[in-house]
């Protein structure tokens, strides 16, 4: 559970980590964007996305093995999702049949595309939530969101349940590590039998991490009311937050990607305009 890195920050200086929360955030959104622009089967987009990935990991000083960590969590829903490709698109030519089983060309192209993009999405993600404290998170949103106001929105309200969330996905990791230990430590097994049976011994760990949760937010309800928290009324920003170079630089890298996808796809689709 250590090993996934999703949610967590890794604190250091760099490029991307002197960048502005609001910025990294619509970069995000702009390169989630370009992630789904990619067409069907058209892989060099995805190779530009993978190459963005690579720069903005190099440009944050981040060990890369720590962003592809980040895959961990969901592996087992991109396997999942590969696999109903596989067996569920009969499309085009067939490859293997037996019996009622049937992989096809198509099939396996469409399992390759969406491991591709789901990948590619988590990695860019978690790049932002590496390089981005959940403080500056919650704080970008809130500059980002403000508009909303003026149809009586709560966007501190939302920020906050956003920040909070981030927060306590490592400590949630680590306790889910802990009751783990705990319940081999008492005998558990959780890593023999079929599916059912290993699922069935995960509830000695998620019943007493439900109660852990609810536990810590108990705590943190209370935290807040000590400390007479009211919501968004009067509440001023210790950081202020101002753009630099590097957030011009980071958004034209950006839009050269959407640029550069669009123009795949317009070479893949009309190759008569090269």
């Amino acid at each position: 559970m250590k090993d996934v890195t999703f949610g967590q920050y890794f604190p250091t200086k760099s490029f991307v980590h002197n960048m502005d929360a609001r910025v990294k955030i619509l970069a995000v959104i702009a390169y989630i964007v370009a992630v789904f622009l990619v067409q069907t089967y058209h892989f060099l987009g995805f190779l530009a996305c993978f190459a963005f990935v690579v720069i903005a990991t190099c440009a944050a000083r981040v060990p890369f093995g720590k962003v592809l960590r980040s895959i961990k969590g969901i592996l087992f829903f991109i396997v999942l999702s590969a696999i109903l490709q596989v067996f569920f698109n009969t499309d085009g030519k067939v490859v293997f049949e037996w019996q009622f089983i049937k992989i096809t060309e198509s099939g396996l192209l469409s399992a390759g595309f969406i491991i591709a993009r789901i990948t590619l999405i988590v990695l860019g993600a978690s790049i932002l939530t590496l390089t981005t404290s959940p403080v500056e998170i919650a704080d970008g949103l809130e500059s980002l969101l403000s508009p909303l106001k003026v149809i009586k929105f709560p966007v501190h309200e939302f920020a906050l349940i956003m920040s909070i969330a981030l927060r306590f996905i490592p400590t949630l990791l680590d306790e889910t590590d802990r009751i783990i230990k705990a319940q081999k430590a008492r005998g558990a097994d959780f890593e023999s039998g079929n599916l059912f049976k290993r699922a069935k011994a995960l509830i000695p760990v998620l019943i007493p991490l439900l109660i852990s949760s609810f536990r810590r937010a108990d705590e943190l309800a209370d935290a807040m009311d000590a400390r007479c928290y009211s919501g968004s009324k009067n509440r001023t920003k210790y950081k202020k937050m101002t753009l630099s170079w590097r957030d011009v630089l980071g958004l034209l890298i950006i839009a050269n990607l959407i640029a550069g996808v669009l123009l795949l796809n317009t070479i893949y689709l009309f190759p008569w305009v090269i």
